[in-house]
This record gives structure tokens, sequence and C-alpha cells, in this order.
């Protein structure tokens, strides 16, 4: 079986250094807040680009936290993509705020400057550009409408950690920006986890109150905030991988040229330069049918995302027209890509892919 994830192989491969590092933390007796999370936020911070990381519970949380942060509330409007996984949206309803899901690029799966543009009313406070698939937005155009309609941006970073955009990593354009750390992510936690990146020393500051409660000091609470706290057996785990990143996400891009050469031109997106393929989807007609015979050949495969997030019934929203994102999430099916699959492995999905075109 080829399988799409791999957690067995990387915990075998970092087992000494992870147990190590877990048992460093048991003895310590510290759990929330300790010097894991203090080493993981510089290291972090540094591997990025920005002044100031906070570690915080989950992607999900980092996008809340953010938008918090920001002071977005009830009734203002947040532009994203309709293609993307729905947490994106939950961060924005959390704050009892309105998410504008527009259209994306057929070619590429990512949001689609004009139509940001074209989406912009007299509520619009936010633009969440979401870095799909280990690709980085076109970020000097979505920076470029931003600063005329007078917007923030908070970048969706969850699947693209160490991507580039024209020489500068993700997470380094927005206002903030966030991450996830969830177990299939490029760089994953064995749980939920996440981080959000600034370089305001005002917003990192109140991202630390908003993480605890709004704690300005024990037992004093000047505002609302969360239970959201990057735990220190989760910071010593990430602690750990964060080194072995760069690595990863190189084996990732070598995998991605294999099936780029392989693979028939009918099937591929355009992969944007600097891409980490936290994901390698490709586009096929009848779905099903292609994922019962990958199943056969013992190749698992996954999809992101079968639906527009727009047409999910927690939306509750009306739709804007978006065809693109509706052509796609028809389509798209995603091949296995970890780091830790051997070349066999690819050829073996190579060959599964082109034999089923053939049919």
């Amino acid at each position: 079986m080829v399988k799409f994830n791999n957690f067995d192989r990387q915990y075998q491969a970092l087992e000494d250094e992870i147990d190590m590092a877990l048992k460093k933390v048991l003895k310590s007796g510290w759990y929330i807040l300790g010097k894991e999370l203090s080493s993981f936020e510089k290291s972090l911070a540094s591997y990025v680009g920005t002044k100031y990381a906070v570690g915080v519970a989950s992607g999900t949380d980092a996008l809340i936290l953010s938008l918090m942060c920001i002071g977005l509330g009830p009734g203002d409007e947040v532009i994203t993509s309709d293609l993307t996984a729905y947490p994106t949206i939950t961060a924005i309803q959390a704050l009892g705020a309105i998410p504008i899901a527009v259209d994306v690029d057929v070619k590429t799966g990512l949001i689609d400057a004009q139509c940001i543009e074209a989406a912009i009313s007299k509520k619009t406070k936010v633009i969440i550009p979401v870095h799909l698939y280990g690709q980085s937005c076109e970020m000097n155009q979505i920076m470029a409408i931003a600063e005329v309609h007078k917007l923030e941006v908070v970048e969706d970073c969850a699947q693209s950690i160490g991507a580039q955009y024209k020489g500068r990593t993700t997470g380094t354009f927005g206002r903030l920006s966030s991450f996830s750390f969830y177990p299939t992510k490029n760089l994953g936690a064995y749980g939920d986890a996440g981080a959000i990146c600034t370089n305001s020393k005002q917003d990192y500051e109140t991202l630390l109150e908003l993480r605890n409660y709004g704690q300005t000091r024990r037992y004093v609470h000047e505002r609302r905030g969360l239970n959201s706290r990057l735990d220190e057996m989760q910071a010593a785990i990430l602690n750990v991988k964060l080194k072995y990143l760069d690595a990863g996400n190189l084996r990732r891009v070598e995998l991605a040229k294999k099936y780029l050469k392989g693979l028939p031109e009918k099937y591929l997106l355009d992969f944007k330069e600097g891409s980490v393929f936290h994901l390698f989807p490709i586009k096929v007609k009848n779905r099903d049918a292609f994922i019962s015979f990958m199943e056969k050949k013992g190749i698992e495969t996954l999809i992101h995302y079968p639906y527009p997030v727009s047409e999910q019934a927690a939306f509750g929203y009306a739709r804007l027209d978006n065809p693109k994102v509706d052509e796609l999430t028809k389509k798209l099916v995603s091949l296995p890509i970890a780091p830790e699959l051997e070349d066999e492995e690819i050829e073996r999905v190579i060959e599964a892919v082109r034999a089923y075109g053939n049919e």
C-alpha cells in the first residue's frame, strides 16, 4: 500500500530525538508556557523571517486570535477563497464577521486577486489569502489592493510553511500570518498546534494576552481572550522537527518534479515557483472511478476539497458566482507526496495514473 501519510516512518526516523525531547518535558514537571515553547517561538520567527511568533493551540485558533487582535467584529466582512479548508471560514464566523468567499485561478487553485478587488465593500476589513497546496498567492497584487483600500491582510499559511514568493517567505507579507501544525502538515505536531507570526511588537504583546484568557498578569484580565496555548509537549516535538523541515520540503519538491515529468499534462495544475508541495492535487474526470481504480492498485488518495466552502450548510450566506471553484472541486484528487515516500512508490503512483488514462 502506498499510504497518503506515513506517520510511522516519520516517527521511526526521529524516534530517539522525539523520545528524548518528551522525556525532558516530563522530567521538568512544566507543561504550559515554558522553555520549550519559548525556544520554538524564537526558532519559528527566525525561520519564517518575522520578529515574533506566538504559539497557540491550533491553526484555527491562530486565525481566530489574529482576527481578534485586528479588532474584527460582528458585521465586518472578510474576503477569502472559496477553495479552502472550512476552518478558514470558522475563524471568521467565530467573531460574528461575514465571510466573502471569492473565485480562484483555475490553473493554480489560488485566490484570484481580481475577484478580491471586485468583492470589496464598505464593510470589508480583512483579506485572508490562503496559500493553498504549499504555494504562494500573488502577494504583490494582494498587498497593493489592501493598501489602496486600507484593508488588513492575514495570511493563512496552514499549508505553506517554507514556501517562497519572489524570494520572500509566505507569512512575511501581511500584518499577521497564521500557521497550522496539524500532524499532516509539512511541519506537523503529534496533535493540534498552531502559531501566529508578526513584525508588530504591539500585536505580539496583544496576542500573548489573548491566547491566555486576556490575562495581563496573574488573575488580571483586561481584555477578552481564549485558552489557546501551545503546550510544552507539542512544542518539544516541533523543536525537533523544525530542524528537518527544509530537508522535508526539498524532498517534496523532488517528488513533485517526478510527478510533473511523469504524468500527462491534462492532469496537472500550474504550480507556482517556490512551492513546498504540501499537497499534489491533479484534475481528473469521473473522480469516484479514479479513486476506486487507485485503491485497487494499492494507492491512497484524498480530495482537497470536495465542495466550495460557500456551499456548506454552515456558511449561511448567499454564494457568489464562482465557476472556477465549482469546476475544480468536482475534479481535484490529491496524490501521495509525503517526504517519507520512496522513489519506487512514486513511480507506482505515476504508472497507475497513466494506466487509468489508457483505460
